[in-house]
């Protein structure tokens, strides 16, 4: 297969990927907000959230995740000369810490599915940005490579970081009035 084509199924499959890491701590805070409610809401609300996470963390996510890192490997596998550029290795650093990222969520996903809540509402909407933040740092290492000034992008980062915690806080003041 031509090395375009498997970067374009790469691509898709990333996408695909973060689209299931954005909405899945979306269902988690759904989810623990609706074990707090009246217990007949909480009877159906509950298990509607258990089902429609178990979907996209087993048909999306999962499937993604696995897809999108073949890819990667076989694009690896074809140019390796890509894993002596200091871009491709930070990038890869920062795939490494999606992972992470995706394999902490995959614990998160476990125990909200055996009904054991370990994190707040609040929490979780922190949590979400993490993969906003990694998004960021991959893409932009990706599309820049060696013309990436690295003080602008790491300013550029925290800054996002703050902005989005900011957003979350903010957020927090207002549905606390309503």
């Amino acid at each position: 297969m031509e090395y375009n084509y498997i970067k374009a199924f790469h691509l898709i499959f990333v996408i695909t990927w973060f689209a299931g890491l954005f909405y899945i701590p979306r269902l988690f805070i759904y989810h623990i907000e609706a074990s707090q409610k009246e217990r007949s809401s909480a009877a159906i609300l509950v298990p509607q959230l258990k089902l429609m996470s178990r979907r996209l963390w087993t048909i999306i996510c999962w499937p993604s995740a696995v897809l999108a890192t073949g890819f990667a490997v076989w694009l690896l596998l074809l140019n390796p000369g890509l894993l002596f550029m200091q871009w491709m290795l930070i990038k890869l650093g920062f795939v490494g810490l999606l992972i992470i990222y995706h394999l902490i969520t995959h614990q998160m996903y476990l125990a909200l599915q055996r009904d054991k809540i370990h994190y707040t509402s609040n929490f979780m909407r922190v949590w979400n940005e993490g993969a906003t933040l990694l998004l960021f740092a991959i893409i932009f290492l990706a599309i820049l490579k060696t013309s990436f000034d690295w003080i602008y992008g790491l300013i550029g980062l925290v800054g996002l970081g703050v902005v989005l915690m900011l957003g979350i806080r903010l957020y927090k003041r207002v549905r606390n009035k309503n």
